[in-house]
């Protein structure tokens, strides 16, 4: 299942971080940011309920840009 969600991002570098973040999380199989559009497209694994692993995503991403915002 893949949901897009709306980012609040300063920079392009900071976007790259929030996408490899996201990748490296539990239940996630893809994800990838659009600075220009701002927004984070996520695949997640199988049997994965997305508001969980979002929670999760989210923290990870504050973990390497703390000003970021992922609207779940």
């Amino acid at each position: 299942m893949k949901k897009t969600y709306k980012i609040d991002v300063d920079c392009a570098n900071c976007a790259n971080k929030m996408e490899e973040a996201a990748r490296r999380t539990q239940g996630v199989k893809d994800a990838v940011v659009n600075f220009m559009t701002l927004k984070m497209i996520v695949e997640f694994e199988e049997g994965q309920e997305p508001k969980k692993v979002m929670q999760e995503v989210r923290r990870n991403c504050k973990k390497v840009e703390d000003d970021c915002e992922i609207f779940i």
